[in-house]
C-alpha cells in the first residue's frame, strides 16, 4: 500500500509554456514519486496552462490552481495554503531538477528531526553554455549553528548582481529548501507582496529566525536556468530601491533574531553560575 506523500512542490508558473514541459519532465523521473506537485498558473496568456494540463496522468498526485495574475510572491501564498503534506518546497517553471531531488529532502527531514529546514546545492545552466556548472566548489554539509546559516542563505547584493565572490550553495532561494509548513501555520508567514525582488530570502530569514536547526547538503541537485529575458539578469534602476529595502529587512531579522540568541545565552549562563555558587 503506498504511503501518503509528505512532501508538496509548490510551483508558481506564468508564461513559461517555452520551458515548463521541460520540468515536468524532470520531475516525472524522479526517484521518489510519492510528492504532491501543486501547480499554480498565475494568469499565464500563453500555452503554459494547457501544458501543465496534459501532464496531469503523469503525477499521482497533481492539482492546478488557475488564479487571476497577482505576482511570484501572491502565487506562492496560495501555494502555501493548499499545502496539506509535513514538509514542502518550492520549483520555478523554467528550471529543472535531477532525480534524487524530490528524495533528498524527505530524508533529510527523517535523518534530521531536529532541522526545520534543509537545504541542497544548485546548478547554473546557460542558454549559450553547454553542460551544468555548480553554483560553487565549496563544500558544505551537516546541520549548521544560527549565526553559519545566515551566512550561507544572506545575499548582501540581492539581485544587482551576479555576486560569485559571495557565492555559496545555499542562497536565498526557495526552491533548493525543504520547509515544516506546521512553521508556517504557526507562525502565519507569508511571502511580502509589494517587492519585486528578495522576497524568497526575506521569508528565509523570517523561518529562520523562528525556529532552529539546519541541515546543509551542498550536493547539487537543482538546475537554475540563466534565462536573458528574466527579470532578475537585466539590471534596471528600478531594481535598486527594491534592493535596498529588502537588505534593510534581512539584516534587520537576522541582527534582532542574533541578539535575543546571545541574550538567551547570557541569561542561561547567569543561572548556570547562580546553581554553582547556591552549591557551594
Amino acid at each position: 500500500m503506498l504511503e501518503q506523500p509528505e512532501l508538496t512542490i509548490i510551483m508558481p508558473v506564468y508564461n513559461v509554456a517555452k520551458y515548463l514541459a521541460r520540468a515536468l519532465d524532470h520531475l516525472a523521473m524522479q526517484n521518489d514519486m510519492n510528492f504532491k506537485l501543486l501547480v499554480v498558473n498565475d494568469g499565464s496568456t500563453d500555452n503554459t496552462r494547457k501544458i501543465a494540463e496534459s501532464y496531469q496522468d503523469k503525477f499521482r498526485y497533481f492539482k492546478i490552481i488557475n488564479k487571476p495574475n497577482g505576482g511570484l510572491s501572491d502565487a506562492r501564498n496560495v501555494g502555501l495554503k493548499n499545502v496539506d503534506t509535513p514538509y514542502f518546497t518550492f520549483h520555478d517553471g523554467d528550471d529543472w531538477v535531477d532525480p534524487g531531488y524530490t528524495a533528498f529532502f524527505v530524508h533529510a527531514f527523517h535523518a534530521h528531526p531536529d532541522a526545520a529546514m534543509v537545504s541542497c546545492g544548485f546548478w547554473l545552466d546557460y542558454e549559450n553554455k553547454p553542460g551544468s556548472i555548480a553554483a560553487t566548489k565549496k563544500v558544505v554539509h551537516g546541520m549548521k549553528k544560527k549565526f553559519r546559516t545566515y551566512q550561507l542563505v544572506s545575499n548582501p547584493l540581492g539581485s544587482l548582481f551576479n555576486n560569485r565572490i559571495l557565492a555559496t550553495p545555499v542562497k536565498g532561494y526557495t526552491w533548493n529548501k525543504g520547509y515544516r509548513i506546521a512553521v508556517v501555520r504557526q507562525h502565519h508567514l507569508r511571502f511580502v507582496e509589494d517587492l519585486a525582488f528578495m522576497e524568497d530570502q526575506i521569508f528565509n530569514v523570517q523561518y529562520l529566525a523562528l525556529t532552529e536547526g539546519f541541515y546543509c547538503d551542498s550536493q547539487p541537485l537543482y538546475h537554475y536556468w540563466q534565462r536573458k529575458d528574466s527579470m532578475v539578469h537585466n539590471f534596471n534602476l528600478k531594481m535598486i530601491p527594491d534592493d535596498f529595502k529588502a537588505n534593510y529587512i534581512v539584516a534587520k531579522i537576522v541582527v534582532r533574531s542574533l541578539w535575543h540568541e546571545h541574550h538567551q545565552k547570557q541569561q542561561s549562563q547567569r543561572l548556570i553560575e547562580a546553581s554553582e555558587r547556591d552549591q557551594q
